[in-house]
């Protein structure tokens, strides 16, 4: 396995897969066991994940990608979705720490409310904004995680989201976030990577 600073060097945003590389639900659930660690508001976990393997599947998202060829060629395409609501969700994700003992009943009443009025005292537009920041975070563990196990990947948000919530049913409380292409790297066509800032001009520090 890689160290972390040849992962970060190593991963590319991938433009073009090779086909024939499969990927298997199992393969997925091992990236996805090493994503559910990642951070988020108030342990709030606002992401989920649709994994689309199916190849009829994969054209209706790539008809909402606006034909997009590496949607097709992928292995698999993963959407991202930010939950809006999913401050309705504390009590059920701190019971646990109240079963564990790690807080008593006042101390679990009071998160719980401190997290749900957190969330409504600043709004529909802020829900939002925490949906889409947390699915970020998400999703960006998603591609290191992949790409430690040797899958390669792309982030995008060239995809009409009402179709993508039409041909999955998606509730309105879920915002389509990214799609992330995930499969085998056609490296024969690689583009060499884009200009990057040197760090001078993105870092600023106060001493």
């Amino acid at each position: 396995m890689e160290n972390f600073e040849q992962l970060v060097m190593n991963r590319r945003s991938a433009n073009n897969f090779l086909e024939g590389n499969p990927i298997t639900q199992k393969q997925l659930d091992e990236i996805f066991e090493l994503v559910k660690l990642g951070p988020s508001a108030f342990n709030l976990q606002h992401t989920r994940y649709i994994a689309v393997l199916n190849q009829e599947l994969k054209e209706k998202v790539k008809k909402a990608a606006n034909g997009q060829y590496k949607v097709g060629t992928a292995s698999a395409v993963v959407i991202v979705l930010g939950d809006t609501l999913a401050y309705q969700d504390a009590g059920e994700i701190y019971e646990g720490l109240q079963s564990l003992g790690i807080l008593n009943k006042q101390e679990y009443d009071a998160m719980v409310e401190d997290t749900t009025s957190f969330y409504q005292k600043r709004g529909e537009s802020f829900q939002h904004d925490e949906a889409i920041r947390n699915a970020s975070l998400s999703a960006m563990l998603f591609m290191l995680a992949a790409k430690a196990k040797g899958w390669d990947t792309c982030p995008m948000i060239g995809f009409d989201p009402e179709q993508i919530k039409d041909v999955f049913q998606i509730s309105d409380r879920f915002e389509p976030v990214m799609l992330i292409t995930i499969g085998k790297e056609k490296t024969a066509s690689r583009q060499p990577r884009g200009y990057r800032r040197p760090m001078s001009e993105f870092v600023h520090y106060h001493l």
